[in-house]
């Protein structure tokens, strides 16, 4: 996406008799107009802002409170040339008389040396204004701005270029006053810039997204070694690791665009993308779905281009899309709508994007899946995640019975695997906590046969959709790449 200085500029440049400034940023969208303001020939421009409470800022005139009677002022020949900022004209938007003011004013000015800008923090334009609009979407300061500001607090220290270009990829996604107070407080406890700095910048970041409630920040705690089987997806993530790191555009390889873990139900594939963000040291967001439909945020349209803008922002990151198919199953080929709007866009920024966001999207249903979004050069890889084999079986006990404090050793891990032949990941992790429940209420230790009683408790999901799995091993076997190397059938 363009930087806020090329927006506004294109927009100058445009035929377009209004602008509207979509940010939650009054200050900074005051401060890129100035910038263009003094550039203006033969003379620099003044800069006036409106808003409901003072009228206009400008020096010697009248504040004009009213917006109607501040756009009838504008439209005459008693306002000067220069730049008109006007705020809080949102709550205008369902007033008839207000619109009519405002598209005649848009008009007047036109090729006056006048220009009209309207700030506001959604993009949701009456219908009469949208041919009149040009639309600037700042949700987030672009590198430069970031970078001129951190130089500015960090003048007096000495700072070397690459301790700005990792402090620059820290800041991002915030807004600038967030930044700025966040460099403040931080350079104060960690003067050095260390680790222990970049991590603090990255709970602050986990606070912003919660605050913007459309990307949940996700700590990606777990390493390779919590990840059981997966050999060839494994391999995958190892080679890539360099990509994401200082210096990586040197080696001229283009950064990795995505992966979809495709399969059944249970198999660690939602871990699978936790451990490839902790494997790159990439901070992980995941974004929901079913909250961009709700409704709440605005439309699906307006939220998913948010959550969008606001992944590159915070980039590099690995985006998070759980159960993609809920998102966009619905699509289907000739059909309108917000699905089809969203899918449209999504296909294009998979392909287009130059951020280094890695998009990580897991599915369960996959038959759901419209055929495009497989197509090679949205994701780098499609890989199928089947229920683990003896050997995968055999390391995910290790992991589950270490985590609930047992020792492997002391179990026989070959019994202990055929006897969970069929099972999924999250079946075993429930069937070694349920035999540690059970012997803490035996008040003793976790013995083999514990472990065994535990497993005749469960019903693996191969008995209960078994139709269901052999249909989704069928779809795939042509379809993706096998996360595990293949091996002989199990007898």
């Amino acid at each position: 996406m363009q930087s806020s200085f090329d927006q506004i500029r294109n927009a100058l440049s445009s035929a377009y008799p209004l602008t509207l400034l979509v940010s939650l940023e009054e200050e900074r969208m005051e401060k890129l107009l100035e910038r263009f303001a003094a550039g203006a020939k033969p003379e620099p421009f003044p800069v006036s802002v409106w808003n409901c409470v003072d009228g206009f800022s400008h020096e010697g005139g009248e504040a004009f409170t009213d917006p109607m009677q501040a756009l009838a002022w504008l439209s005459t020949d008693h306002a000067p040339r220069g730049f008109y900022l006007f705020k809080d004209l949102e709550g205008l938007w369902n007033d008839r008389k207000f619109l009519r003011r405002l598209r005649d004013t848009a008009m007047k000015v036109c090729g006056t040396g006048r220009y009209l800008f309207a700030l506001s923090a959604n993009v949701d334009l009456p219908e009469s204004l949208k041919p009149l609009t040009y639309v600037v979407i700042s949700l987030f300061p672009d590198d430069e701005e970031i970078q001129s500001m951190a130089k500015a607090i960090l003048n007096k220290q000495r700072v070397t270029p690459a301790i700005i270009e990792r402090l620059v990829l820290a800041l991002r996604g915030m807004s600038l006053t967030e930044a700025e107070h966040l460099l403040k407080r931080l350079t104060v406890r960690h003067p050095d810039l260390g680790e222990d700095f970049f991590r603090a910048v990255l709970d602050d970041k986990e606070q912003i997204t919660r605050k913007e409630g459309i990307l949940e920040f996700v700590s990606p705690d777990d390493s390779l070694s919590d990840l059981g089987g997966l050999d060839q997806l494994k391999t995958w993530v190892r080679e890539r690791d360099s990509l994401f790191q200082p210096g990586a555009g040197d080696s001229d390889l283009p950064s990795p665009k995505g992966v979809l873990l495709m399969g059944i139900s249970g198999c660690g594939k939602s871990l699978a993308v936790k451990v490839i963000a902790n494997e790159w040291g990439l901070p992980l967001f995941r974004l929901d779905m079913n909250l961009v439909f709700a409704g709440t945020k605005g439309t699906a349209e307006w939220v998913f281009h948010r959550a969008l803008e606001a992944i590159e922002s915070l980039a590099p990151a690995v985006l998070w899309i759980d159960e993609i198919e809920m998102g966009i199953g619905g699509y289907h080929e000739g059909a309108t709508g917000s699905m089809t709007r969203i899918f449209s866009t999504f296909l294009t920024w998979m392909q287009e994007h130059k951020a280094q966001v890695f998009v990580a999207a897991t599915a369960n249903r996959i038959n759901l899946l419209p055929a495009e979004i497989l197509r090679k050069g949205r994701f780098d890889q499609v890989f199928f995640v089947d229920l683990p084999a003896d050997e995968e079986r055999k390391e995910i006990l290790n992991i589950h019975l270490r985590r609930n404090g047992l020792d492997p050793a002391k179990y026989d891990l070959i019994l202990l695997s055929s006897a969970t032949r069929g099972w999924n990941g999250a079946e075993i992790e429930q069937a070694a906590i349920q035999a540690r429940v059970t012997a803490h209420a035996k008040g003793s230790e976790v013995a083999q046969n514990d472990l065994l009683a535990a497993f005749g408790k469960i019903i693996p999901l191969s008995r209960t959709m078994e139709e269901q799995i052999k249909a989704i091993r069928s779809w795939a076997r042509t379809r993706a790449l096998p996360a595990t190397t293949p091996a002989k059938p199990e007898l």
